[in-house]
């Protein structure tokens, strides 16, 4: 993979799976989408251990834990919103880039421009995303809506749903800074 600037040959492009080189904002979002995604990984780690605990309890005590499937069901969309940014900033997310790496290697130009004009259609998605998500977040928060069964396991419903937004949020800014990395000018390595 190559980074901005460098030199490619006779054309300087950019690697459309690769992380932006970038500024203070960049190493910022760098920590936070590491972050997020580190959470995500402890999450899963979590659930691992609930899931057997639950198996072991119906198996040989016939007796499940309480909750363990409403916990599933309620934070797998938290943690792929978790670890949404990280994959997307690292190249990790599936994709098939092979005809847009030959437009960037042939047509530099056209190709920055295709690739700024992706990132800002999916800056544009994850605007939408939010703009969906933070009343759902406000009503839930509100309304103390929650999962389970009063009496046996409740949970809130409203951390998901602000993890959903914060990572919107930060895959919005993510998409705004690869879509700024494909206009800017090329730099030198020298």
């Amino acid at each position: 993979m190559t980074e901005i600037g460098q030199d490619n040959g006779p054309n300087n492009s950019i690697d459309p799976g690769a992380s932006p080189n970038g500024g203070a904002l960049d190493r910022l979002l760098g920590r936070i989408a590491g972050s997020m995604n580190a959470l995500g990984s402890a999450w899963i780690f979590v659930l691992m251990i609930l899931i057997n605990i639950d198996a072991t309890g119906r198996t040989w005590f016939a007796a499940p834990m309480d909750g363990v499937v409403e916990m599933i069901e309620l934070t797998l969309v938290a943690i792929v919103f978790l670890q949404l940014g990280d994959a997307t900033r690292q190249g990790r997310l599936t994709r098939s880039d092979g005809f847009f790496r030959l437009i960037l290697r042939r047509r530099p130009t056209v190709g920055r421009i295709l690739g700024a004009l992706f990132d800002g259609l999916g800056m544009v998605f994850m605007i939408i995303i939010l703009w969906g998500s933070v009343p759902i977040l406000l009503e839930s928060y509100r309304e103390d809506f929650y999962v389970g069964t009063e009496g046996i396991f409740t949970a809130p419903v409203w951390p998901v749903k602000l993890i959903v937004v914060i990572g919107a949020i930060l895959m919005a800014v993510q998409f705004a800074a690869f879509a700024y990395r494909y206009l800017s000018p090329p730099r030198d390595v020298n």
